[in-house]
């Protein structure tokens, strides 16, 4: 596996979203270690939840040059546009069962990057992800987001650029990474730099310092 690393060059250096952040302290972590995006929950049923004031006190806070994008869940068109015009959000990141007229819609309302998430567990899968008319798709194990993997090696029919999510951690990132192929654009994690669902600045720390060295 070190071999692998080792040959990847910079170009193949991923960017990095860590996702779920919901308070002040998680702010200050992110903004140490400078990840490329910052994610922030806008769906009611997680815990993870940050409510529209929440979210633009947060956004506020962060380092210049860390975009943050807001992770919806079958989400009323009008209160996605909103966020994005008054600058609580970078981009957009659509987590449900969101479909192509939905998307379509979006874009005639807001110029922002959409993310379309999509769970991963065959090739077809892979397929209905490589046909997205969003800007980046994302893969995860779980639409909802389960802090699981799946099977990587369907990463090889990817063609074109993506979000790795899922079980993504400080221990696995750099396996993630080799496994990953040429498209890979992003990884994004959340659960994997936590500790008693609290982000950790520790493992925040190390998986940053584990991709910014390869």
């Amino acid at each position: 596996m070190g071999e692998v690393i080792a040959k990847m060059n910079a170009s193949h250096k991923p960017k990095v979203k860590i996702c779920g952040l919901r308070r002040p302290e998680d702010i200050a972590y992110i903004n140490e270690v400078r990840p490329d995006f910052a994610g922030f929950i806008c769906f009611p049923k997680s815990f993870r939840y940050v409510d529209p004031d929440t979210l633009r006190q947060l956004k506020a806070k962060l380092a210049d040059g860390i975009k943050a994008v807001g992770v919806f869940v079958n989400e009323e068109i009008e209160v996605i546009v909103q966020l994005a015009a008054e600058g609580s959000i970078d981009m957009i990141q659509l987590h449900g069962q969101e479909d192509e007229t939905y998307i379509a819609r979006l874009r005639g309302r807001t110029d922002k990057p959409l993310i379309k998430a999509f769970r991963i567990e065959t090739a077809e899968d892979i397929k209905d992800a490589n046909a997205s008319s969003a800007d980046y798709i994302l893969l995860d194990h779980g639409a909802g987001g389960t802090g699981e993997a799946f099977d990587w090696s369907l990463l090889e029919d990817v063609d074109r650029p993506y979000f790795l999510a899922g079980g993504l951690n400080p221990e696995n990132v750099q396996e993630a990474i080799a496994r990953a192929g040429k498209h890979l654009f992003a990884l994004d994690v959340s659960s994997g730099v936590e500790t008693a669902k609290k982000k950790d600045r520790e493992k925040i720390g190390r998986f940053m310092q584990t991709v910014q060295n390869l």
